[in-house]
């Protein structure tokens, strides 16, 4: 994606994420509320916020401890560091009041469905990192230093 299209993207993104996303929010407590009665909405999203604080504590440790054991052992951690971001975001997501935020903070942070997630940022980073590294053409970008590899 070229970075004249990412610019015209960011405002439809921020109007999303900061206007249509709590509309949605409010109207779907206020949908549940009206069949489940209010109170019970309140303790569903107070029961809500409770297991995903459960969650999180649960799956960050976890995550944590295997990026520790994957960097004691040598290995390059990028499923290990991919899941921590996607469990910090999913963690993010659960501590905003509603249910539609927290339904997708849940799906990032539950091992059995984080895999699928990962697969879709793996491709994005992907995507962009191709993207910023070629440039616009086969030239080097900046200075080149020509030498010669010597193995010892």
């Amino acid at each position: 994606m070229s970075p004249r299209r990412r610019r015209r993207l960011l405002p439809l993104a921020m109007v999303t994420a900061f206007v249509l996303v709590p509309l949605l929010e409010i109207y779907v407590i206020v949908q549940v509320g009206q069949v489940i009665g209010a109170w019970w909405t309140i303790l569903l999203l107070v029961a809500d916020s409770l297991l995903g604080a459960w969650l999180l504590r649960h799956e960050g440790g976890r995550a944590w401890r295997n990026l520790r054991d994957s960097v004691q052992e040598g290995r390059l951690p990028s499923t290990e560091i991919a899941d921590g971001g996607l469990i910090l975001v999913g963690g993010t997501l659960m501590l905003a009041p509603g249910f539609v935020t927290d339904v997708l903070g849940i799906l990032l942070v539950l091992p059995f469905t984080r895999p699928l997630f990962r697969g879709i940022l793996a491709s994005a980073v992907a995507r962009r990192l191709v993207l910023d590294v070629t440039g616009p053409g086969p030239e080097p970008q900046g200075p080149v230093v020509r030498g010669e590899v010597v193995d010892d």
